[in-house]
């Protein structure tokens, strides 16, 4: 191995005849961005549907007949029940030498329940959902004609 110093003609000669070639490097980098594509419209309307809406009535009524009785009792009697019919008493306070509970009718109520079919027509609201896609042009934007 021979000394050269950086004078030396030698070292001279051989850094003029080294070629510097340039490295080169690629990167890569990735990103995004957001593009639309289209757009979703989305509204609702309201149908009205008449439908006939039916429905069974009850009605009750009462009867009351008046049933004389004029008895004399001890004491008053309870209200009952006999088949269909509650029995009430109804008292009265007669004077004598000597006060005496005497039975002066009774109210036999009867209960008498009747159906009866009905029908109305009624108006229902039923909402639906209507769905429009609305295409973008190339730059990305929509248009609404």
């Amino acid at each position: 191995m021979t000394n050269h110093s950086p004078d030396s003609p030698a070292l001279q000669d051989a850094i003029a005849e080294t070629e510097v070639i340039p490295l080169a490097e690629e990167e890569l980098r990735v990103g995004k961005r957001q593009v639309t594509t289209g757009k979703v419209r989305v509204s609702t309307k309201v149908d009205v549907i008449e439908e006939l809406a039916k429905a069974t009535l009850d009605t009750e009524t009462v009867e009351v007949t008046r049933v004389p009785v004029d008895r004399m009792v001890d004491q008053a009697p309870e209200i009952r029940t006999e088949n269909d019919v509650t029995i009430i008493p109804i008292l009265e306070e007669v004077l004598v030498v000597e006060k005496r509970l005497v039975l002066k009718e009774e109210l036999h109520v009867r209960k008498r329940t009747t159906a009866e079919s009905f029908e109305a027509p009624v108006q229902l609201r039923k909402q639906s959902a209507v769905i429009e896609r609305i295409a973008a042009d190339e730059n990305g934007t929509t248009s609404t004609e």
